[in-house]
């Protein structure tokens, strides 16, 4: 583990860019920037074009150090180049945002209100291709509609049990057990979801560390204990559907939390924009999603 990364994770202002949608939700994601399903005939088109939208996002001017943290990159995003270098080498030595890598393979059906993460196989290779790159940490994604604790603890538990393979290898996870945000009983699933994280940080050894990326709560401040936890480097918030502004809103009522958007944070960009009027946007969004990590 890069200490200096650490440290800058662990305590320096600012928040996670989540730059990381994969072929499920690409297309999606392109179509808001505005470009449609016709500029691309087959997934490896789509990821090239992609990787355009996320190299012009990375290499503004807008988009550093000073308010980025992190950034989140899907695996093929790491394997691409940007200015000539790999994509997480370019993120850390020429813009000091510490990179990220995306590792779960998607969800899988819903069972007692929850859908766990699908195997991900050849998951070590991964890690330690990982590793080479300079990758600092990891993400993985899990989803709780329900406040079923049979289906919110078959989620933590899993979420812990691949963190620790991931803390082995020699990065740190991002545990991001999302709780939706039209769930009928979202307070209910926080307060039980709160409980089982808890019991697993207080398990960790000294030399175990993770990063917990959660749902916007529906009570301020509601993860304190969690953002003063000795095993926990650092609690970012996901946007989960809601527009920047609530977002924005949100988070700022929890203080030690940060920002990890990702469609709030692409908001208003579009593939149309000329190079001053996208770094101007991109700019915005960054000044509002820094503020708001920064209470």
């Amino acid at each position: 583990m890069n200490a200096e990364q650490l440290e800058k994770v662990q305590n320096a202002p600012g928040f996670i860019a989540a730059l990381d949608q994969s072929g499920g939700s690409t297309p999606k994601a392109l179509g808001l920037y505005g470009i449609g399903e016709d500029a691309f005939s087959n997934d490896e088109e789509m990821f090239t074009v992609v990787h355009e939208m996320r190299k012009r996002i990375i290499q503004s001017p807008s988009f550093g150090g000073d308010r980025v943290l992190g950034a989140i990159l899907f695996e093929n995003t790491m394997d691409r180049e940007i200015g000539g270098m790999g994509s997480a080498e370019y993120l850390w030595t020429q813009k000091q945002v510490v990179p990220f890598l995306k590792v779960d393979k998607g969800l899988a059906d819903e069972e007692n209100g929850a859908q766990v993460m699908k195997p991900i196989p050849g998951l070590d290779e991964l890690l330690s291709r990982a590793v080479s790159k300079g990758v600092f940490g990891t993400k993985m994604r899990s989803v709780i509609k329900m406040a079923n604790p049979e289906g919110i603890n078959a989620v933590v538990d899993q979420q812990f049990e691949i963190g620790k393979q991931i803390i082995a290898a020699g990065l740190v996870p991002i545990i991001e057990p999302e709780v939706d945000i039209n769930s009928p009983e979202k307070a209910e699933a926080e307060a039980l979801m709160r409980a089982r994280i808890l019991e697993h940080c207080n398990q960790l050894s000294a030399d175990q560390h993770v990063m917990l990326k959660l749902t916007l709560p529906e009570e301020a401040n509601f993860y304190s204990e969690l953002v003063a936890h000795p095993q926990v480097v650092r609690v970012v918030a996901l946007s989960g559907g809601y527009d920047r502004d609530e977002a924005n809103r949100r988070l700022s009522e929890n203080n030690g939390v940060i920002a990890s958007f990702s469609r709030a944070l692409s908001q208003g960009l579009s593939a149309q924009q000329t190079d001053d009027e996208f770094n101007e946007m991109l700019d915005t969004s960054i000044g509002s999603i820094h503020a708001a990590s920064i209470t």
